[in-house]
This record gives structure tokens, C-alpha cells and sequence, in this order.
């Protein structure tokens, strides 16, 4: 390229730098590439990352646009007395105070332009977000949003970000990006005599041990006060206390097309291997310290990568441009390795779900932008996670469900886990309609009962494609039943009567239904002499106005209902 130079790094890593001195390119050792970007001059010569984009583990790309979600909030202070003299300052003192965040945060995130008083006393203000993109094909112009963070100065990078929608992003998202961040770190520190310490900011920080261990992968915590940065930095309050300088060694990523897979390898020692076609969507990982492997897969070296799923064993053969060091194979060789009388496959009644692996990889929920209506799974966790807070808040339901012993739970295939509480053992039959996200859900819940020791309970939950085993389902009785209306079904009204017809049979006397449909349901729910104790339109449900603070145009189908019933 004009006027550029390639850097190799000590790990064999290479890197590209256009005729600006910014980097454009970086690929691991033989070339795989692991990121781009693209920069643009302004007139004052200042270089400004116009969008990037970054490989996962399993070969999709993500796409970075700075500034990509900018949402306008506007406030009318007309009849607020003095409201002429409001200035710049004055609206970030009020914002922080009904934000209750600290003042320097708001001088922190934003800048003049972004809060304007006009000469009717007109306030707008703009909150800018860097957003992210699934890449369909890999490029830009099949670009569906997924997730956004907090506005990054990508030119001089001086603060952790917040990472919002945290749930949607792909698998390997989250290193992905932070290798971006720390390559961008790196070159702008590079002859400094001392790196520009990092904080954690963000209006509001989400701190989690998730969060934690992610920015512990390419940076060191320190705490300003001494002691343990953990528990500093896990406090809502105090999180921006906690210092970030950089590892000696960040996770450095190795993709191997021959064996399909990508390893990522950290001082010598494999951290994880994603195979990119293997159907069931989860990496193994080097267990380390931690006694726990998710979906009981795991990576040892013993001459060769010994790839554990289960009872199954896969030898790969070791790149030695991988680095991997002789005391990093010890260190993934533990044997102290639970074992599990049941693998998450046992959860499944019937046929195994069949997802490629592109399906199982993506099964992540996904929210549109631009107000197109949300799709029937994205939709789903708004009310189990509604229904969670509810049973919390009111004992009485809490004790109710409590005495449960059989719970159906019908076409819930995004929100499974969240209507089952680990709190007793009970019988769960689960009907699922979109076999990728029953196969994740069902990988999800067998973690939670393995980490909790309970894998007893989870022999008792069984997950049942809908199609084959919908009718024999319905002839049994249930205390409990949750079920989702599909949208297919919501212009069809003779539907409504059926399925009601359906629950209220298959519902045990004294039994509660929490049934999602088009309020249309609320005729032929009473018509099965099932008594309503509570009707909410799904867009009034403070989980999805979580959303809305996000992405305010986002649109639920229209007339989405949750019914809470009885049967008497």
C-alpha cells in the first residue's frame, strides 16, 4: 500500500498500516485476517475511524460504526424561570442529577453540541453510541444492527466501554472487539514513556464478573486505594475507581482452516478452541482454576490439542507458530475435571434438535434500529423476564408457584431458562418450535443445574420438538402453563378458541396460565371459564421499556398481550 509499512509482531502476528500511520488491517501469522478499519482526514489533518469490522472465532464478521445509534431527547424548559441563561453546563448538571451519575461523567460523554437550548427554550439533547452490526456476507451492505457502546474516542482511546444489549451479541463478540480495542491502544501508546491508564465509564456502568474477567484478558486492574480491585470495581458507585493498564501478554487468536477451528492462546497457554463447524455452538475451554467446563467441553495439550465433549475425544494436531509453551501445556492438563451423570443432551426427550452450526453460533436475539417491528423470539424475554420480577414483588404468586409440580411451557424457545427458578424440583415439559434456540436454552439451564450441583433436577425437565408432541403433551395435566401465541396464528381467530380450549384442558384445577397472545385472547380465555386476574399489553411492561431507553423506536407487534389466569 502507498506510503504504508507491516509490522511483525513477537507472536508472529501482523499488522498493517496505511499512508496515515493508522492501522488498517491485522491477521494472525499466516495471514487469516482478524480485524480492519477504515479512517478518513479531516480538514484539520486529525484522523477519525470511520467504521471497522472484526472475524469471530467461527469465521463471521461484526461490523463497527462510531457514532452508528445516536438518539435526540428533547425537553421543553420554556416555563422553567431563568431558562435564557441555561447553558451547556447547566443541562449536564441537571442530567446528572436525574441520572444520578457523577457530574464529570456527563463532561465526560457530552460535549457542547450535543445539548442545545434554542430561543423557545427548546432543549435537545443527543446521546451517541457506537453500534454494531451482524454482517451478513461480511460487508456493510447486509449490515443488521445487534448491540451498541458507549461512544469510544477511537483515534485516542482513553476509557473501557459500556457494552448495551449485551445479550445479543455473537458468540466471541466480546474478545473480538477488545483485541481491536487493545491492537488501537497499543499503536497510540507506542514511544510513550507510560500507557494512558484506563477507567470503566459509561452512563449508566453494568459491572459484572463477565465484564471482570473480559477486560482482565488484555488489561491489569489496579485499584487507586489499594487492596482487591474486584469487589471496587463490582460496586455500581465505584467502578471508574478501578485502573486498566496493559497485559504483557494479551489472548492472541490462531485460525487453523485445514481443522475448521480458531485457537486463542494467552502467555503460552490455550485459553480456548472454537471449532467453526461443529454443530453445537460452544467453544472448549481450558478449565484452569476454574473446576467447570460449560456443556462439559473442554481443551487440554498433551502433545496435541485433546478436545473433550463429553465421553467424546478429538486429538488436533499443534501449529508450533502457536507459541504454545511447555508449562502451557501442563497448565492445561487438569485432573481434577468433574464428571456428570448427564451431558445437556439429556434434556431432550425426543430427536435431537438439527441446527448447523451457523444456527447454533447465532441463536442470539436480535432488535431492529430502524422501528421495524421485533420478531416473535426477540420478543419473548420482555415477559419472562417481566413474570420473574412479578413473582419476586408478590409472595403470594411466589408461594403459589412454589407448590408446582408439572409446568409446561409452550413456544417460550428464547426465554426457557427464565421461567425455571432453581428453587425446588419439578416436572418441566417444554414444547419448542425453533430447534436453535431450544438446543441453547437447554445448554443454558444444564450449566445452571451443573454449577448448582442440582444435575438430579434436571433429569425432570425434558424438551420436546412441538410439532411431533404437541397433542400427546395436552392430555396431561399441569399446575402451571406458560404459552405464547404464535404470530402466525394472530389473524386466525378460530386459533384463539383452540388454544385456549387446549390450556384450560390441559390446566389442574386451581392451576395458573400465563398465556401471551393478541388481546383478542381475553374472549376465549373466559369462555373456558378460566378467570382473568390480570391483563397487560406486553409495550407497557417495564422490561421492554428498558429496551425503549436504547433504541426508542423500537416496535412490539401490535396488541401483544400477557393474561395472567385461574382456573377455578
Amino acid at each position: 500500500m502507498a506510503g504504508g509499512r507491516v509490522v511483525r509482531q513477537p507472536s508472529g502476528h501482523l499488522v498493517f498500516y496505511g499512508g496515515h500511520g493508522r492501522r488498517v488491517l491485522a491477521t494472525d501469522p499466516d495471514g487469516h485476517p482478524l480485524h480492519e478499519c477504515e479512517w478518513e482526514t479531516d480538514a484539520t489533518g486529525r484522523a477519525r475511524l470511520m467504521r471497522a469490522r472484526v472475524c469471530l472465532d467461527w469465521g463471521q464478521w461484526v461490523g463497527l460504526k462510531p457514532e452508528g445509534l445516536v438518539n435526540h431527547t428533547a425537553l421543553d424548559l420554556s416555563k422553567k424561570p431563568g431558562w435564557e441563561r441555561l447553558r451547556a453546563d447547566d443541562l449536564r448538571q441537571m442530567a446528572a442529577q436525574a441520572m444520578q451519575v457523577p457530574l464529570e461523567e456527563m463532561q465526560f460523554f457530552y460535549g457542547d453540541d450535543d445539548l442545545i437550548v434554542d430561543t423557545r427554550g427548546q432543549a435537545t439533547i443527543r446521546h451517541k453510541r457506537d453500534a454494531l452490526y451482524v454482517l451478513e456476507g461480511g460487508t456493510f451492505q447486509r449490515a443488521r444492527f445487534m448491540s451498541c457502546l458507549g461512544a469510544m474516542r477511537w483515534a485516542r482511546i482513553d476509557f473501557l466501554p459500556v457494552v448495551e444489549l449485551f445479550q445479543s451479541l455473537l458468540p466471541g463478540t466480546g474478545n473480538a472487539m477488545f483485541e481491536l480495542i487493545r491492537g488501537l491502544y497499543d499503536d497510540q501508546n507506542e514511544g510513550q514513556p507510560h500507557p494512558i491508564p484506563l477507567r470503566y465509564r459509561g452512563i449508566p456502568t453494568y459491572p459484572s464478573e463477565a465484564a471482570y474477567r473480559l477486560f482482565s484478558g488484555f488489561f491489569v486492574p489496579q485499584a487507586t486505594r489499594g487492596g482487591d480491585p474486584f469487589p471496587i470495581f463490582m460496586d455500581l458507585r465505584c467502578s471508574h475507581e478501578v485502573t486498566w493498564l496493559p497485559v504483557s501478554d494479551p489472548p492472541r487468536r490462531h485460525f487453523d482452516p485445514a481443522h475448521h477451528l480458531c485457537v486463542t492462546i494467552k502467555g503460552g497457554i490455550v485459553q480456548k478452541v472454537t471449532v467453526a463447524d461443529d454443530p453445537t455452538g460452544v467453544p472448549f475451554v481450558n478449565v484452569g482454576r476454574n473446576e467447570f467446563a460449560p456443556c462439559e467441553r473442554s481443551v487440554e495439550v498433551r502433545g496435541a490439542l485433546l478436545l473433550k465433549d463429553c465421553e467424546k475425544r478429538t486429538e488436533i494436531p499443534v501449529d508450533p507458530s502457536w507459541g504454545i509453551s511447555s508449562s502451557g501445556e501442563r497448565d492445561s492438563s487438569p485432573d481434577r475435571l468433574r464428571t456428570y451423570p448427564l451431558s445437556w443432551r439429556a434434556l431432550f426427550g425426543g430427536p435431537l434438535p438439527q441446527v448447523t452450526a451457523s444456527q447454533a453460533f447465532s441463536a442470539v436475539l436480535l432488535y431492529p434500529d430502524d422501528g421495524t417491528e421485533i420478531e416473535e423470539a426477540p420478543s419473548q424475554p420482555f415477559v419472562a423476564d417481566h413474570l420473574q420480577d412479578v413473582v419476586e414483588q408478590q409472595p403470594g404468586l411466589a408461594s403459589h408457584l412454589a407448590r408446582a409440580g408439572r409446568v409446561m411451557i409452550h413456544n417460550f424457545d428464547a426465554a426457557v431458562t427464565t421461567c425455571i427458578p432453581l428453587n425446588s424440583p419439578r416436572e418441566y415439559t417444554i414444547l419448542y418450535h425453533r430447534p436453535d434456540f431450544a438446543q441453547k436454552q437447554a445448554q443454558i439451564l444444564w450449566n445452571r443445574f451443573a454449577q448448582a450441583n442440582r444435575l438430579d433436577w434436571a433429569k425432570r425437565v425434558t424438551f420436546l420438538p412441538a410439532e411431533a408432541y404437541q397433542k400427546p403433551t395436552y392430555e396431561q395435566q399441569y399446575d402451571v402453563i406458560y404459552e405464547w401465541v404464535p404470530y402466525s396464528y394472530f389473524d386466525q381467530s378460530v386459533k384463539f378458541h383452540e388454544i385456549a380450549r387446549a390450556t384450560a384442558c390441559a390446566l389442574q384445577s386451581g392451576g395458573l396460565a400465563f398465556v401471551v397472545g393478541p388481546r383478542a385472547m381475553r374472549e376465549p380465555l373466559q369462555a373456558q371459564r378460566l378467570r382473568l386476574l390480570q391483563a397487560e399489553a406486553v409495550e407497557t411492561l417495564s422490561s421492554f421499556r428498558t429496551l425503549q431507553a436504547i433504541l426508542p423506536h423500537a416496535r412490539l407487534k401490535a396488541g401483544l398481550t400477557l393474561f395472567h389466569a385461574a382456573k377455578v
